[in-house]
């Protein structure tokens, strides 16, 4: 048995031709959609939220555009701002549109949930800041299943456990067979594996390849040549997901002022990703201000916001709207 968890899934939950079929990225995002919007129709039927069955639905449609939008867009502009100014011969022709290439932001997805309540509470003529209180509600199943799509990609790797920890890592950490293609790696260390693969093609290609394929004995002999990482993206599932959801939970059991749910999530969510970062390794070449990554920069500015939100919300005239366990609401 290996000592821990070696990555070696395929992104394509079914794989129609090479590079074309349905992604589990794909599909964790529309599960979570689905979660989500099973989740407030609920809260509607039982008139816990001012919005209609059939309301909650049109709404999901507007966030699937604002998710995909924002995610794609925040992502370029945080981490790719070349990809703006990137043109190719291949569909979709422009590297902005190079969504199936992997590349959402999460900032940007919730810039542009914002967004797109916004736009629904106009059309629909419901208070916005309900709106973005609904919606927060919905986010963290998204925000969890996303995490868990990243990791299916081998996307978001966390940071190296420290040197006493990697001669016998805890069960808990992971490694990643793609590590034969970074610079560091000396191919040299991939010598014990040379009669268990294919001859003929690079040494990295062919033990990748292997371990892709689950050869449980090239796994055996690959896993103690790989550096063991913090599990970055199961951590940042658990506090996106449930924790950030039990949160609002608790602070929503009782009808609140609208605007209320929508700062404890920013708040809530901002702190999370604070403490998950310190966990993740961070990307090459992104902004930052000393020990903060643009991520911890954009999750401070959310937390800000989240506790202006909250204290401007909570003073405001109007009636409290919600509860998960109040009375219905008119």
């Amino acid at each position: 048995m290996l000592a821990v968890l070696v990555h070696s899934l395929s992104p394509f939950a079914f794989e129609f031709s090479p590079g074309v079929g349905i992604r589990w990225y794909g599909l964790a995002y529309t599960l979570g959609f689905l979660l989500g919007y099973l989740v407030l129709r609920e809260l509607a039927k039982r008139h816990r939220i001012a919005l209609t069955a059939v309301q909650v639905g049109d709404l999901m449609t507007y966030l699937i555009a604002g998710v995909v939008i924002g995610g794609r867009v925040g992502h370029v502009i945080f981490y790719e701002p070349s990809d703006l100014i990137s043109f190719h011969a291949d569909f979709p022709w422009w590297g902005l549109l190079d969504i199936h290439k992997g590349g959402m932001s999460s900032h940007g997805g919730i810039i542009g949930c914002a967004l797109a309540a916004l736009l629904f509470a106009k059309h629909a003529r419901v208070p916005f800041l309900h709106v973005a209180d609904c919606t927060a509600f919905g986010a963290p199943f998204g925000l969890c299943l996303g995490r868990l799509a990243n990791w299916v990609n081998a996307e978001l790797w966390g940071k190296m456990l420290p040197e006493s920890m990697q001669a016998h890592p805890p069960w808990w950490a992971v490694k990643y067979p793609a590590e034969v293609f970074e610079p560091g790696f000396s191919l040299a260390r991939l010598t014990p594996l040379h009669t268990l693969v294919a001859q003929g093609e690079p040494i990295q290609d062919a033990v990748y390849r292997a371990a892709m394929l689950h050869r449980h004995d090239v796994m055996l002999k690959l896993e103690p040549l790989l550096t063991a990482y913090y599990p970055n993206n199961f951590i940042q599932a658990l506090t996106d997901g449930p924790i950030l959801f039990t949160a609002m939970a608790l602070v929503w059991i009782r009808p609140r002022k609208p605007g209320v749910i929508s700062g404890v999530f920013l708040i809530a969510y901002g702190s999370a990703r604070m403490i998950s970062e310190q966990f993740r390794l961070a990307d090459i070449g992104v902004f930052s201000i000393g020990p903060l990554t643009l991520p911890m920069l954009l999750s401070l500015v959310m937390i800000a916001l989240g506790v202006l939100l909250c204290a401007w919300s909570a003073r405001r005239a109007g009636d409290k709207l919600g509860g998960l366990v109040a009375a219905p609401h008119p």
